[in-house]
């Protein structure tokens, strides 16, 4: 413990990564402040005085896993504009998913606390996404664009890369028999297939 830590915040802290700790090895069906409680070897109350219920620190977890992906997102795209800004957060995104499997899959695999009792949680999730919505908004043109606009292409986006990220973990992908090459240039593809979907250029090339 460090100097500047209370008791208080180490144990919070704690029950955070203890639940991070279950939920990796027993998934979120089997968290429960009892395990956590479990995990840290203290009293199965204990928990309790920093969490009101298995939920809210839950919430937490998920909360710092926005948190996390917003900040990763941020730094994948730091000084660039435009399109290249736009091809460089969906690069980010893909390897967000790949090398943190966990996170991602507790951000967009898990059902969620009730949102009104969790508004943290809501505030760093809708952040995240304002990233993409606001690049877009920043493209040239955009602002002759219909209401809206920009809401169905972030949509359209989130779709694609979110499916692509999904399906490159899936076991079935072993098994599939593609043909020599595919795989290895399914990201380039799907970059250059958004782009001519979005109409903008991507320097991305699924040759």
């Amino acid at each position: 413990m460090s100097k500047t830590s209370s008791p208080t915040t180490s144990l919070r802290e704690a029950c955070v990564l203890a639940a991070r700790e279950v939920i990796a090895e027993s998934g979120v069906e089997g968290l429960s402040m009892r395990d956590v409680a479990r995990t840290l070897g203290i009293s199965h109350q204990a928990p309790y005085r920093h969490f009101e219920s298995r939920d809210h620190l839950l919430a937490e977890v998920m909360r710092r896993c926005f948190a996390d992906f917003a900040a990763y997102l941020g730094v994948q795209t730091s000084g660039q504009e435009g399109d290249a800004k736009l091809e460089a957060m969906g690069h980010a995104y893909l390897d967000y998913a790949q090398h943190k499997p966990l996170e991602y899959r507790l951000m967009f695999g898990t059902p969620w606390p009730e949102p009104a009792q969790h508004p943290e949680l809501v505030e760093h999730a809708v952040r995240a996404f304002n990233l993409l919505r606001d690049t877009l908004r920043a493209l040239p043109g955009a602002q002759h664009q219909p209401s809206g606009h920009a809401d169905h292409q972030a949509m359209f986006i989130w779709s694609a890369l979110h499916g692509m990220a999904s399906i490159s973990q899936a076991h079935v992908m072993q098994h599939l028999q593609l043909a020599p090459g595919v795989e290895v240039g399914l990201r380039a593809d799907l970059m250059a297939r958004m782009a001519l979907g979005l109409g903008y250029n991507s320097r991305s090339t699924g040759e």
